[in-house]
């Protein structure tokens, strides 16, 4: 745990946060607590407006300051748990899993158990340490809501080899995914460094310093008109990569809360409205999906290839757009 998540903190608010109730304000501003946390610091007094104790719905004006004295919180730990995990190969070097929606891959604040890791520790006899006690095993990761094939190593060559691989950019991950609007072009490259947002901590964005570089590739598979269903490729990974740059082109991930817009679904023609309501409906998360992953074998040096079939909200988001529906 940071000294960040245990220290006092004071925060201004600027124009641009202006008008912002106080818990959005907070979750913007402390990006390693969870909402229910900061919910629980609020109820308890601990976060502070003008020295005073306000409501989460507080409304917030420019040149005010927000203190935050956080609760002390017990240290994390992963441990087993019995968990549902679908594993999709295994051997003594690997472990290809595919993961759930809503699945956080490693314990963190806000998540201390409940897993990925938590139900590895349960279903495995061993895995590499990989230099952290609360991600052994984890070479590569997901966010929570999006679903997919994973690799995890079970021994600590395999953890540096696939590491290098990683890092040389060979692992091949391919991401199929919803995207509003018609992009340009059917097939494309996005580029474009990416870093934490300059005010809203809890997100990533495309920035000009201090970001990391990034390239993804995209293709059109399917036209819908106002919704794309896309193939994308990533040459690098950075922390929501494709969440940031599809929504930094102007076509977000159908369904994502944090980079997205389905406010879009009331522009869309009215002959195709109802069909794109039905849409965002079964869009209760980001509709993005690890699809497949490509890799050489850190033992072997056979390359691998494992795919996993679109999960089932995909699945029926893509058949009624199929189905005009």
């Amino acid at each position: 745990m940071s000294d960040s998540q245990t220290s006092p903190m004071l925060f201004n608010v600027t124009e641009d946060d202006a008008g912002l109730r106080l818990d959005a304000f907070l979750v913007q501003q402390c990006p390693d607590f969870s909402r229910n946390r900061i919910q629980t610091e609020l109820s308890d007094g601990r976060i502070l407006v003008q020295g005073k104790v306000r409501p989460k719905g507080f409304r917030l004006k420019a040149g005010w300051q927000v203190s935050f004295d956080p609760s002390p919180v017990k240290a994390l730990e992963a441990i087993p748990q019995d968990l549902p995990l679908n594993i999709v190969y295994q051997d003594e070097d690997i472990l290809v899993v595919n993961k759930a929606v809503g699945m956080v891959v490693h314990p963190a604040v806000g998540h201390p158990d409940g897993t990925l890791v938590n139900a590895l520790l349960h279903h495995v006899k061993d895995l590499s340490a990989g230099g952290d006690p609360l991600r052994p095993g984890i070479v590569h990761r997901l966010d929570r809501e999006t679903s997919g094939l994973m690799v995890v190593a079970l021994n600590e060559v395999a953890h540096t080899k696939l590491g290098q691989q990683l890092q040389d950019r060979t692992i091949g991950r391919t991401y199929e995914a919803f995207s509003w609007g018609q992009w340009d072009e059917d097939k494309g490259k996005i580029e474009g460094d990416i870093g934490r947002h300059p005010r809203q901590r809890v997100r990533m964005a495309v920035v000009e310093r201090e970001g990391r570089h990034a390239v993804t590739h995209y293709e059109v598979l399917e036209d819908f008109g106002f919704v794309q269903y896309c193939r994308i490729n990533l040459e690098t990974g950075r922390t929501h990569q494709i969440r940031v740059h599809f929504a930094h082109c102007h076509h977000p991930v159908v369904g994502d809360n944090l980079y997205g817009d389905d406010r879009r679904v009331q522009g869309v023609h009215p002959l195709d409205r109802v069909m794109a309501q039905a849409m965002v409906k079964g869009s209760r998360r980001q509709m993005l999906h690890a699809r497949m992953l490509e890799l050489v074998h850190p033992r072997t040096g056979e390359t691998m290839t494992f795919e996993s079939k679109l999960p089932g909200d995909m699945a029926l988001v893509l058949d009624g757009l199929r189905k005009g529906t």
